[in-house]
């Protein structure tokens, strides 16, 4: 009886003009994003093997290493082309020197401002957006539909289980709300194979697994269609009170928590950092620059009582180590800005982060955010994303400036300015010798790889929430139904 009336709803779901408005548009939709994806992915794999080029060419004509540096620059990430994420927020590559601070610049938002404006789309928005909302269309008069029809009476004057009938019910919008996804999914993943994309048995477990999650995110509302459909009387009834629900569930609550953990736990802008930062590198220079002339005027003062020749001899033996004694100060000072950076953001990511957590476990509250933080997670493209990439920067740019200070120290470039003075040329400045360095055994940028259980770990609170979301809804349609009056 139960195989009977599964068969019955799935060939009125499928015959419905409901279920074929729902596969064109999903099916467009779903290609159309996964075509933009791979365009967008392709785009950015040449940029970013345009950028090692011209990273590679700037270190060909380095001829200091006490200005030594590079850009490093993001690699694209194949799960962008599924999941977006904040991938197109954070800047793409970041110069990494001694005397400036780590920060990726030139997102893809801010090199074209067009795709800010009406954003990219991917099948994470499409799942969250549209296909949560068939979901409600399909299933909002499952029940009050039947009873004002006059249907539901005449299936119940038979000996007939409620709990088969709402079974039935579940799984017949169930089953067809899946063919829609899932077909277009499996021709999204072909198109990728036929542009010859590269996919990792990584990628293809979080693919499958991002696709475990969209059901289940979907499930919930196909239950919470079915639950208020049950607890009211009439269709039109049931349909507003969802879709109150979906706008509340999908763009309310996630700003809401946002906006209160913004309130209880403020943060200082990027602005007001670099502020403070360049504030405190001017006066540590300006102080720099002032002992030096104090430095320089007892220097001179020693030397006012000695004869030219006696000034010279004493100048030439005593020039190295006054340009060693200069370089440390400006290490120093460089150090201390160094240091100073560091702290401040390190106060700055702190803070962020207690309010992410805030915001996050406000948001949680809504099954929307719970499956696009997930979604995130999975494809690496979370919000943690930069966070992670600049840490690594500062690893690396730790190894770079230890690497160019020793390449300096054999090469005996001190990074000064050597003043000589001639009778015949007079006063003579030269910032160092201009030949190419040698940086064929420099150190090299490792990009940040993430295992399955490391983009798992922080999203096992938000599956687990998904879980009791979905389980909740589907109790509460079983629930609601048992004590529902067909007549």
């Amino acid at each position: 009886m139960l195989k009977t009336l599964i068969q019955k709803e799935l060939v009125l779901f499928i015959k419905s003009p409901k279920f074929i408005v729902t596969f064109i548009v999903l099916f467009l939709l779903i290609l159309l994003s996964v075509f933009l994806g791979i365009r967008e992915y392709r785009a950015n794999q040449k940029a970013y093997e345009a950028g090692i080029q011209l990273a590679d060419k700037e270190l060909d004509d380095a001829t200091a290493w006490s200005h030594f540096s590079t850009r490093i620059f993001r690699k694209p990430n194949l799960m962008e082309v599924f999941i977006a994420g904040v991938n197109n927020d954070i800047g793409r590559w970041s110069s990494v020197m001694s005397t400036e601070p780590i920060k990726l610049v030139h997102s893809a938002y801010s090199d074209d401002p067009i795709f800010a404006v009406f954003r990219y789309l991917d099948i994470s928005t499409i799942v969250m957006l549209i296909l949560s909302l068939f979901a409600v269309l399909f299933t909002y008069d499952s029940i009050n539909g039947e009873k004002q029809q006059g249907t539901l009476k005449l299936v119940f004057s038979n000996a007939l289980p409620r709990s088969n009938y709402i079974v039935a019910k579940f799984l017949g919008s169930w089953i067809g709300l899946i063919v829609p996804l899932a077909i277009p999914a499996l021709f999204g993943l072909l198109l990728v194979l036929v542009f010859k994309i590269p996919i990792d048995s990584s990628n293809w477990l979080r693919i499958i697994l991002f696709l475990f999650l969209s059901i289940a995110y979907f499930t919930f509302f196909v239950a919470l269609g079915i639950l208020v459909s049950a607890l009211t009387k009439r269709p039109s009834s049931s349909f507003l009170i969802l879709l109150v629900v979906w706008v509340i569930f999908v763009f309310i609550v996630p700003r809401i928590g946002v906006m209160t953990a913004s309130r209880i736990v403020p943060v200082q802008s990027v602005a007001e950092i670099d502020s403070q930062i360049d504030g405190y590198s001017k006066d540590q220079w300006n102080h720099f620059q002032e002992n030096l002339t104090e430095l320089w005027k007892k220097r001179n003062d020693q030397m006012s009582d000695l004869s030219r020749e006696e000034m010279e001899t004493f100048r030439d033996g005593h020039m190295w180590e006054w340009m060693q004694e200069e370089d440390s100060a400006r290490k120093l000072v460089q150090t201390n800005i160094d240091d100073f950076s560091r702290k401040l953001y390190e106060n700055f990511r702190n803070q962020q982060i207690r309010q992410e957590k805030l915001a996050f476990s406000f948001s949680r509250l809504s099954p929307a955010s719970a499956y696009q933080l997930t979604a995130m997670n999975l494809a690496g493209t979370d919000i943690h994303l930069k966070i992670r990439y600049e840490q690594a920067l500062e690893e690396y740019k730790k190894s770079l400036v230890s690497y160019a200070e020793e390449k300096q120290e054999e090469s005996g470039q001190t990074g000064g300015i050597r003043i000589s003075i001639d009778s015949a040329s007079g006063m003579k400045i030269e910032a160092g010798r201009n030949t190419r360095l040698d940086v064929s055994d420099m150190p090299r940028f490792q990009e940040i790889k993430q295992t399955i259980s490391h983009v798992l770990a922080p999203s096992i609170w938000d599956i687990t929430l998904l879980i009791v979301y979905t389980l909740c809804a589907i109790a509460g349609s079983f629930a609601a139904f048992l004590r529902y009056d067909v007549r």
